[in-house]
């Protein structure tokens, strides 16, 4: 069951009122999880009930996607914006320093609230920020391309698509290496918030800046890829490891850039492992 919550962030314009939708779920330490760019929370269904085993789930739709509203006027999508955010979020459901696990956007952000040492242990999932100039064009060409096309689409060719192993690897083999294990309700989902995320332009302009060079001292990090990540080459984890040295690097075999639905028994060891 999903649940939202309101707060209020400060502005150059004033005090403005931020919405988020979030799911939660389990007993134990507080786990937030953090999709990507385009995604919404229904990215870590796959691995939830394994988590909230151990573990109380906090699972977030971002600003501008899934069911959450955009930012309102006067506040941006970018880090120095959305970082807060999170932070005010745990705020308003009185969760101290939680640990988290984020992927591709998420794992940024994941990142940069372990930076700010806003949570107790950071689990990075393919994320955004380790690329180099070819490498982010790349990537962001893709993702424009996956944009247009979910929003090309028409529900019923999107629907006739996701009945058949062949349409949901068309709709969703970017981001995954085992598409036809991606349900067809979820592939729907998951393409329709594509399609409908008021945060996906903004954010993508956003990020054309990024770049994480910092390390996380003090704090336990895990970084995660996929070996078949058609997005965010794993090289790019290398380059992690290097500015962040004590990171756990941990190769995902088989998996793709959202390898919660690969592998959801992995995904969620590694989860559970890094945040001890």
């Amino acid at each position: 069951m999903s649940a939202t919550v309101s707060f209020c962030l400060p502005s150059a314009h004033g005090p403005r009122t931020v919405t988020m939708s979030y799911a939660r779920v389990g007993t134990g330490e507080p786990l937030l999880l953090l999709h990507g760019i385009g995604h919404h929370r229904q990215a870590w269904d796959p691995v939830v009930h394994i988590l909230a085993a151990e573990r109380e789930v906090i699972a977030v739709d971002l600003p501008g996607f899934g069911e959450s509203p955009a930012l309102p006027d006067g506040l941006r999508h970018d880090l120095g914006t959305v970082v807060p955010t999170l932070g005010g979020l745990c705020e308003a459901l009185e969760i101290e320093r939680p640990h988290v696990a984020g992927n591709s956007l998420g794992g940024l952000l994941a990142l940069e609230l372990g930076r700010e040492k806003l949570v107790r242990s950071v689990t990075a999932i393919s994320p955004a920020g380790f690329w180099s100039p070819v490498e982010r064009r790349y990537a962001f060409g893709v993702l424009l391309a996956m944009r247009q096309g979910a929003r090309r689409l028409p529900l019923p060719v999107i629907e006739r698509l996701s009945r058949s192993a062949a349409g949901r690897a068309a709709l969703t083999s970017t981001i995954y290496a085992r598409p036809g294990r991606r349900s067809p309700e979820a592939v729907v989902a998951e393409t329709l918030a594509l399609a409908r995320a008021e945060g996906f332009a903004d954010t993508l302009r956003a990020g054309t800046t990024v770049q994480f060079t910092d390390d996380i001292p003090g704090l336990p990090v895990t970084v995660a890829w996929g070996t078949r990540d058609r997005l965010l080459v794993r090289r790019q984890g290398i380059r992690a490891k290097h500015i962040i040295p004590r990171a756990r690097l941990v190769r995902l075999p088989g998996c793709g850039h959202v390898p919660m639905n690969d592998d959801p028994a992995l995904v969620a060891r590694v989860i559970l492992d890094g945040s001890r």
